[in-house]
């Protein structure tokens, strides 16, 4: 069985996480450069097999797209049209950075460590594949 990796597409950086194989637990992965995104998970998918991306659909709080959409629905055309064989799902992403940003703070992390600002989109990334994880279990317990 393949893991499920989930994006959190930014302007600047984008926030990986990933599942183990038996899809249990959702775990962060890295923070990467967003113009070097396809290349990375060229890379990872190579040496990792992944059944699924999970890309967080930016949208307002009137369930329309939000500003990011301009730069993720790029991304995630790019992404199908590299990874044709791969699933490409998308989830609902709001408020997942104050979520992680709340998160990070409550940790108990040192100043230093909370600085690092690839940490939330890691966080934010985690949260989504959660998400995901959690609709998908939902879904196939509906179906049963």
């Amino acid at each position: 069985m393949g893991r499920i990796l989930a994006i959190d597409y930014g302007r600047k950086r984008t926030g990986l996480a990933v599942t183990d194989e038996l899809r249990i637990i959702a775990t962060p992965l890295d923070t990467v450069p967003s113009g070097k995104t396809i290349d990375f998970l060229k890379n990872y998918a190579a040496s990792n097999p992944v059944d699924c991306f999970v890309v967080g659909e930016s949208k307002d709080l009137r369930n329309n797209p939000s500003e990011s959409s301009r730069f993720i629905e790029p991304f995630v055309k790019a992404l199908k049209r590299e990874f044709p064989a791969i699933l490409v799902e998308r989830i609902d992403e709001r408020f997942t950075s104050v979520i992680a940003s709340r998160a990070i703070r409550e940790s108990g992390l040192k100043k230093k460590e909370r600085q690092d600002k690839g940490l939330v989109d890691r966080v934010s990334a985690v949260l989504i594949l959660q998400s995901y994880m959690e609709s998908s279990k939902l879904s196939s317990q509906n179906q049963s």
